[in-house]
């Protein structure tokens, strides 16, 4: 069999194809915004809804922290029991899913620990973690 010999004036590249993508592109777009301008100028009452709440992302678990002395922390920054109850029933009123965390030290008193429990209850919060530590090598746990 005998071998053919080109030349390179044989090796071409078509550029019809993507010509005709690049017409195929623009008159496209250019048909999408004539359309997008003729819609503008179409005389029609959008109906309205009731108020809107703007789409956030839902915050973070908060965490409640009771200290040996009885000191309460929201998030590392003390607060009374009233103050606890009012910033979570004003966040559990944006977000229902709100999830809080109670983290109480093993050398505080229970009736502490109690009514901490107690305020994060009567704000609204359902969804109750408390945070323990496991003694069997296991490292922290949560009881929910």
């Amino acid at each position: 069999m005998a071998k053919r010999n080109r030349s390179d004036d044989d090796v071409t590249i078509n550029l019809t194809p993507m010509i005709d993508v690049v017409f195929l592109l623009v008159i496209f777009f250019m048909v999408g915004t004539k359309f997008s301008e003729s819609e503008s100028r179409i005389d029609v009452s959008v109906p309205s809804v009731g108020p809107m709440h703007a789409i956030s992302r839902v915050p973070d678990e908060r965490v409640v922290e009771l200290t040996a002395d009885g000191n309460v922390l929201l998030d590392g920054q003390v607060v009374n029991n009233e103050q606890l109850a009012e910033i979570l029933a004003s966040q559990y009123a944006q977000y229902p899913d709100l999830k809080v965390v109670v983290r109480a030290d093993s050398a505080g008193s229970l009736q502490g620990f109690a009514e901490t429990i107690h305020t994060v209850r009567r704000s609204g919060v359902a969804q109750i973690g408390i945070a323990v530590k496991v003694d069997a090598g296991g490292g922290g746990g949560m009881l929910r």
